[in-house]
C-alpha cells in the first residue's frame, strides 16, 4: 500500500457570541485544519492540526505533503521521524509539530482500517472503555458587565446535562476571580468536580494567592496558571499548595515534556494529540510521566476527529499508578458551539450516564461527513 496524496483543508463557521479566555483574544469563529491522506488500495484517513489552521496548512502543502507519496503508511514510526527531520532546525516547536500531529493521526486511522481494528487496539489494547468527560466551558462573552451570573448560568447547564465535572476558564483579576469560582463552586455543589483554567494569565505571586484560596472551595486542579516556560515557578508553586497543577497543551514533542517532567514542574501533563505530536509521540510521552509518576491526560479542543483519536489513546494508556480500584480517567469534552464536534462524523460520539465510550469501528472509528466539509471548507 502506497501515499497516493495529502490535502490539508481547513474548515471554517463564525459563532453566535464571540468569547475569550485569559489570552485576551476573541474567538470570532471556530476553525478545523483537517489533513485527508489516501493510497492507492482505497483506504483512507482523516488527521487533524491544534492551532492556528493557515500557518499548519502551509507546513503541510510546503514541507510535508510531498515527503509522504509513495511511502507505505503504514511505517507511522518511520514517516514521523522522516517529517521531523524535516521540520527540526526550523519549527521543532509549534506549527511544524502541529502539521506532523495532524498527518501522523491520519496515518494511524489507515493502519486501524488496513487491518480491521480501532487503533486503540493496535496501541495495545484498552484498559478501559468508557471514560469521564468534563464539560469546559464558561469562557467571558462580554468585555464588561457582571462575569458571575452568566458562569453560574453555565455551569449549572453542565450539572444538568449530567456532566460529573466542568473546567472553567478564569481571567479577572484574583479577588474578583475568586468571588467568580466561589460562586460557582456554590452553585454545582460539592458533588461535580470543578477544576479552573487560567491559560497561562497570571503571575507567580497571583497563581499562588489564588491556589490557596481556591483550597477551601476542593478545586481538581490548576490548570496553566502561569507561563507555559516558567517551569521553575510551576515547581516553586507546586511546593505552596495541595492543589494538582496541570499543563502541556503549549508544549511539543518528548523534548518538552521532559523538561516538565524533569522539573516536578506539574501534577497533571495534559499533551494535545492535535499539536504535541500525534499518535505515535504522544505514546511516548505518556510512558515518560508514568515513569515519572505523573498523570497523563489528553488536551482536547477542536472538531471530532482529535475527540476521537483522543478517546482511542486514553484507552490504551495504563492506569498510573496501578491500583485495585483505578481512579475514573477524565476526557475532556469542550462545549463552545461548533457543527465540527457533532456533525463532522456520521457516528457521533456515545455519552450516556456520565461516561463517554470508546468507538469500535476500525481505524479512529468514524466516518467523515463530506457534506459539512464542503460547507464549511475555506476554497
Amino acid at each position: 500500500m502506497k501515499i497516493t496524496s495529502c490535502t490539508a483543508m481547513i474548515l471554517r463557521t463564525p459563532v453566535s457570541r464571540p468569547f475569550t479566555s485569559a489570552r485576551g483574544w476573541w474567538y470570532k469563529t471556530k476553525n478545523a485544519m483537517l489533513v485527508h491522506i489516501e493510497t492507492d488500495e482505497g483506504i483512507d484517513g482523516w488527521g487533524e492540526a491544534y492551532g492556528p489552521a493557515e500557518c499548519t496548512k502551509q507546513v503541510v502543502d510546503s514541507l510535508l505533503a510531498p515527503l509522504l507519496v509513495n511511502q507505505d503508511p503504514l511505517d507511522t514510526n518511520v514517516l514521523w521521524e522522516k517529517m521531523y527531520q524535516r521540520i527540526e532546525d526550523y519549527a521543532p516547536q509549534g506549527f511544524g509539530v502541529a502539521a506532523i500531529s495532524a498527518i501522523d493521526i491520519a496515518l494511524w486511522d489507515i493502519k486501524g482500517k488496513f487491518f480491521g481494528l480501532p487503533v486503540y487496539k493496535l496501541l495495545g489494547g484498552a484498559h478501559r472503555l468508557s471514560l469521564t468527560p468534563y464539560a469546559t466551558g464558561l469562557y467571558f462573552t462580554e468585555e464588561d458587565g457582571d462575569f458571575i451570573t452568566p458562569a453560574v448560568s453555565e455551569a449549572i447547564k453542565y450539572k444538568e446535562m449530567g456532566f460529573k465535572g466542568i473546567k472553567m476558564k478564569i481571567a479577572l483579576n484574583r479577588k474578583e476571580e475568586l468571588e467568580r469560582v466561589k460562586a460557582v463552586r456554590e452553585a454545582i455543589g460539592p458533588d461535580i468536580e470543578l477544576m479552573v483554567d487560567a491559560n497561562h494569565g497570571y503571575s507567580l505571586y497571583d497563581a499562588i494567592w489564588l491556589s490557596k484560596k481556591f483550597e477551601d472551595l476542593e478545586i481538581s486542579w490548576f490548570e496553566e496558571p502561569i507561563s507555559p516556560h516558567d517551569l521553575k515557578g510551576y515547581a516553586d508553586l507546586r511546593t505552596k499548595t495541595s492543589i494538582p497543577l496541570a499543563g502541556g497543551e503549549n508544549n511539543f514533542t518528548r523534548y518538552a515534556f521532559k523538561d516538565i517532567l524533569d522539573e516536578r514542574a506539574m501534577d497533571i501533563i495534559q499533551p494535545d494529540l492535535c499539536c504535541a505530536g500525534g499518535i505515535t509521540e504522544v505514546m511516548r510521552i505518556a510512558s515518560m510521566a508514568e515513569v515519572a509518576g505523573i498523570t497523563c491526560m489528553m488536551h482536547v479542543w477542536g472538531s471530532a476527529v482529535g475527540l476521537f483519536a483522543a478517546l482511542n489513546v486514553m484507552a490504551a494508556l495504563p492506569p498510573s499508578p496501578h491500583s485495585w480500584k483505578p481512579a475514573p480517567v477524565w476526557m475532556e469534552y469542550e462545549q463552545t458551539e461548533s457543527p465540527f464536534r457533532e456533525k463532522l462524523v456520521t457516528e457521533p460520539i456515545r455519552r450516556e450516564n456520565g461516561e463517554v465510550y470508546v468507538p469500535q469501528s476500525p481505524g479512529l472509528g468514524f466516518t467523515i461527513n463530506m457534506d459539512i466539509v464542503e460547507k464549511y471548507r475555506v476554497k
